[in-house]
């Protein structure tokens, strides 16, 4: 009986994998498109932009472990502990959302504007996010069942990045404001009358104005989104049983070695990946001059992690984990390199964006599948000790998010010292070299040390195994007690 209880219907599945959307469409349009709007359209000096994005991201991943506590502390509802905090999160995340990508008609106090809305919109999302991540272990006590929502959830999040890219790119490619061209870039042709340094004037000219105001259109569709995911999950799913304090036993799991190991790893390869992905955009469009198709590129770089995804789970059911994360996480590596390398030409882009985006599917589904088999072992190691399986989320979504900041500030600090021209048609020599390291040689070398990290975790497939069966056996362990107690009883 109490496994039948345990047991999720697959509509609670997809009502709680619903619930991973929100947190994956905005951070990709944020990801991808935060620089290039503070620089391009807002139009911020490139070292107030790094600001607003580094101290952004850096609040961001702080306020994890306090709204962790906080979450730990609080009353338990008869929603449960989780449920009311996204709740009640929702509504003012979104509308710090869509102040974000809202261009303040002053101008003096425009970085105090972004920079307090991107923090407010960070601290209201992890609000939203951490008990989300924490919601997994508490859904059902049965392995199996959370292991199976975990598979609907990787699945609706990687849609999630793909939606984000595609309503986000899409509705502002429809309104990209052309370039202020510089002395170099004016075109001499007084053959044609209709041409102007280099642009058709025959063809409506979309202003800065316009572009803003697809931004905000964009963020008004992705806040409906946001809305509708939160009610769904909301009502859609019911906690199983009380967590307990967050902070309890956080010195045990953080002297956890293969925990450690796998945290360094992907702190590591995720600061490569976020470096490619908040440059990404600015390079297609300053660097190899595809101001307006860089949206496209990108989507078809989610497109394609996208399709990749099952192929990744059969090839780590296959090969092994540690075997899939080389592979995946290095097969993205010749595409770096190519993308700079060979002379810009968009179907080689679309070529390999393509390709890279099997390797980005790799990077976003083996952290999350290598996470239980570290709380697997830890458990077997200290059985006496329970309800620390959240925390290993939440200090996994601190680390990235700390990698996160640290990746788009420093990113953006060296453009401000390359000399970034905003909407410039052209850019210095040295803006185009930095975005080719930030995007290829950066990327490349965190990957390396990342995967050196990688080749001293202890966890392979053997142990995995072994840990599995002994975790079993605990658990026939309990049920036995548990059922001796309750004959014991019956028969007083």
């Amino acid at each position: 009986t109490k496994g039948f209880l345990n047991r999720l219907s697959v509509c609670n599945k997809i009502c709680y994998a619903i619930g991973g959307a929100p947190y994956q469409i905005t951070g990709c349009a944020l990801g991808f498109f935060l620089q290039i709007y503070l620089l391009d359209v807002a139009q911020l000096d490139p070292f107030y932009a790094s600001i607003i994005l580094f101290v952004g991201r850096a609040w961001d991943a702080v306020t994890d472990p306090t709204v962790g506590f906080l979450v730990s502390r609080s009353p338990w509802t008869r929603f449960g502990r989780m449920l009311p905090w996204i709740l009640f999160s929702t509504p003012l995340a979104v509308l710090s959302y869509f102040l974000i990508w809202y261009v303040p008609p002053f101008e003096n106090g425009k970085v105090i504007w972004y920079l307090f809305f991107y923090c407010l919109f960070q601290s209201l999302q992890t609000c939203f996010h951490v008990p989300y991540s924490a919601l997994t272990m508490f859904i059902s006590s049965e392995q199996k069942e959370r292991d199976s929502a975990t598979a609907y959830r990787m699945t609706v999040e990687v849609l999630g990045t793909v939606l984000g890219t595609a309503i986000q790119g899409q509705i502002v490619g429809m309104a990209n404001a052309p370039c202020l061209p510089g002395p170099g870039d004016i075109v001499a042709d007084l053959s044609n009358s209709s041409m102007s340094v280099g642009l058709n004037v025959s063809e409506p000219v979309i202003s800065l104005e316009h572009t803003r105001t697809a931004y905000m259109i964009a963020s008004g569709v992705i806040c409906l989104i946001y809305i509708l995911c939160a009610i769904v999950l909301f009502f859609g799913v019911r906690e199983q049983k009380e967590p307990m304090s967050f902070f309890q036993g956080i010195k045990l799991v953080m002297g956890h070695g293969p925990y450690a190991k796998l945290v360094m790893v992907f702190l590591f390869t995720s600061l490569a990946f976020m470096l490619l992905e908040g440059n990404f955009a600015l390079f297609c469009s300053s660097t190899l001059g595809f101001r307006n198709d860089f949206q496209n590129i990108l989507l078809a770089i989610m497109l394609s992690a996208t399709l990749a995804i099952p192929f990744w789970q059969w090839f780590l059911t296959r090969f092994g984990k540690k075997t899939a994360v080389y592979t995946g996480t290095l097969s993205v590596v010749p595409f770096m390199i190519l993308v700079v390398c060979l002379k810009s030409n968009l179907i080689v882009t679309y070529i390999v964006s393509f390709f890279a985006g099997v390797g980005v599917a790799a990077a976003f589904l083996l952290p999350w599948s290598m996470l239980p088999d570290v709380v697997d072992d830890f458990q077997v190691q200290n059985p006496e000790s329970t309800g620390h399986e959240a925390l290993f989320y939440s200090f996994y979504v601190f680390f990235t998010k700390f990698a996160s900041g640290v990746s788009l500030g420093i990113s953006t600090l060296s453009l401000d010292f390359a000399g970034y021209i905003s909407r410039g048609c052209s850019q210095p020599e040295e803006v185009d070299i930095t975005l080719k390291v930030l995007v290829s040689a950066a990327p490349v070398a965190l990957i390396i040390i990342g995967l050196c990290i990688l080749y001293s975790y202890p966890i392979n497939e053997e142990r995995r195994q072994g840990n599995r069966k002994l975790l079993q056996e605990q658990r026939d362990n309990e049920v036995d007690s548990e059922t001796d107690s309750t004959e014991l009883a019956n028969m007083v």
